[in-house]
């Protein structure tokens, strides 16, 4: 028997638990912007019934005396319940944040556990629980799971990103739960390990409404195998390395899995805002691009022969569709839908992936006019850490024989390089994330109250953040339909 963890699970145990505070000025003031983004979109999800009927019942289950609030309903759940059911509203309408390298994924996915471990301790144990602490345990499971993106790519054997959401959240979770044990840590990340999920339904012909709900599932068995770490579940000390039957040789393909930097706060200094458009990110500057075209093309429509998408190697492997879209988790990961749908409006919002904005006949003539290929310098950028560009470029060709400029643009709006361009726009998208499914009741006002006065949040426990989300009457959900 193993008297060791394998290196790479110690690691991020010893990360997940150092006593001293993690991350850099800059890191808080981005993770209390990533919180705020992940409240509005699960917010904005809400007034979507396909979320809301997925996530809300009137049952037992659904209003625990002491339980976790769901933040935009009436209801208060188990602390697993709520993780599963907060970050799959935040992740619903595919309008939250990104990291982009070998591996893709959404660290505000991690949100879900980390609030209602954080909820569930201070109101279990009566203690306080600040959101300062909230914040810090955002910046270590976003550099847990950005960090292990940087060089593993699991996509390429089949496994889902939301094992990084697992990883990170049991790691997060558990040093909660435990108070900061490492070897309580070690034992949940090493059987988040154990938990490989295969991407088939997010790719044709099989794409559905899991890739909405995956990372909820992800967050809240992450929280679960916290749990039962802290009870004393003995871990699997070799769940990386163990020969025949270990992560590594089992899925991937014996490579070793490994860690690029030394965990820090890099994760959240740079994760990527989805700041305009709920559009897979990896498509976002194609949307830009399109957005920019679309007072030469909207009127010429029918004159289009066709329209050149030049890309990044991975958008080809992820949203390069053809063929036909048949809901809206396949409709938001097409760069052809997106940048259709861009070119047409001049703009892209989620009612567009719904089937009642799908029934539009352009966006499929369009469609087919597209030819999308590799610009093999976009490839290399995407993966140079001192430049991480997600490049898209697009030039519009009408049958006369004439065309529009090549529109390129290299970083979105929502890369840390345009972050004071970025910082107000991510305000005004709260509001109307707020407004959109609430109008302008009380409970938005006090939503946009919780994130006014970063000092005054930073103080606030998590107990009363919860119950001021959670505080809603369903009458106040549909005051401004």
């Amino acid at each position: 028997m193993a008297n060791r963890y394998d290196d790479l699970i110690a690691e991020i145990a010893a990360y997940a638990c150092q006593e001293n505070e993690i991350g850099t000025e800059d890191a808080y003031d981005t993770a209390r912007l990533a919180l705020m983004d992940s409240v509005g979109c699960a917010l904005l999800a809400l007034g979507f019934p396909a979320c809301r009927d997925f996530i809300t019942s009137d049952d037992a289950s659904s209003n625990i005396p002491g339980g976790v609030p769901i933040p935009g309903t009436a209801y208060a759940k188990t602390a697993s319940q709520a993780a599963f059911d907060i970050t799959t509203a935040i992740r619903w309408l595919d309008f939250n944040d990104t990291w982009l390298a070998n591996e893709w994924g959404h660290p505000s996915d991690n949100f879900g556990a980390i609030l209602a471990a954080a909820d569930s301790f201070a109101r279990t144990n009566q203690t306080d629980f600040r959101m300062r602490e909230v914040f810090e345990l955002a910046i270590r499971a976003y550099e847990i799971q950005g960090v292990l993106a940087l060089d593993n790519a699991f996509n390429r054997v089949g496994i889902d990103h939301v094992l990084l959401v697992k990883v990170a959240s049991a790691a997060v979770t558990a040093a909660v739960f435990s108070s900061g044990n490492e070897e309580t840590v070690s034992s949940a990340v090493s059987h988040a390990w154990l938990d490989a999920t295969l991407r088939t339904y997010r790719h044709a012909p099989n794409t559905n409404a899991r890739k909405s709900w995956a990372a909820g599932d992800a967050a809240s068995r992450g929280l679960t195998l916290g749990t039962f770490a802290t009870r004393g579940m003995p871990g699997v000390k070799t769940a990386l390395t163990a020969p025949t039957y270990g992560f590594q040789d089992v899925w991937f393909e014996g490579r070793s899995v490994t860690m690029q930097r030394d965990l820090a706060s890099y994760v959240m200094e740079n994760v990527l805002f989805k700041v305009k458009y709920p559009a897979e990110f990896h498509g976002q500057t194609a949307v830009e691009a399109a957005v920019a075209l679309h007072p030469q093309v909207f009127h010429r429509l029918p004159d289009v022969k066709t329209v050149e998408i030049k890309t990044q190697e991975p958008a080809i492997r992820i949203i390069d569709k053809r063929g036909s879209l048949n809901n809206p988790a396949d409709r938001d990961h097409c760069i052809q839908y997106m940048t259709a749908v861009a070119l047409i409006k001049g703009n892209v919002t989620s009612d567009d992936y719904e089937e009642d904005g799908a029934r539009d006949s352009r966006i499929n003539n369009l469609r087919e006019k597209m030819v999308v290929t590799e610009r093999r310098s976009y490839s290399v950028e995407y993966l140079d850490p001192d430049r991480r560009s997600i490049a898209n470029a697009i030039q519009v060709h009408f049958n006369d024989g004439s065309c529009t400029e090549e529109i390129e643009v290299r970083y979105p709006i929502g890369h840390r390089t345009r972050r004071p361009e970025a910082i107000p726009l991510l305000g005004a998208k709260f509001l109307e994330n707020l407004r959109s499914t609430y109008g302008d009741c009380d409970y938005s006002a006090r939503v946009q109250d919780l994130f006014r006065v970063p000092e005054s949040l930073d103080e606030m426990s998590v107990t009363d953040f919860m119950d001021a989300l959670g505080a809603i009457r369903a009458t106040e959900r549909t005051a401004s339909n």
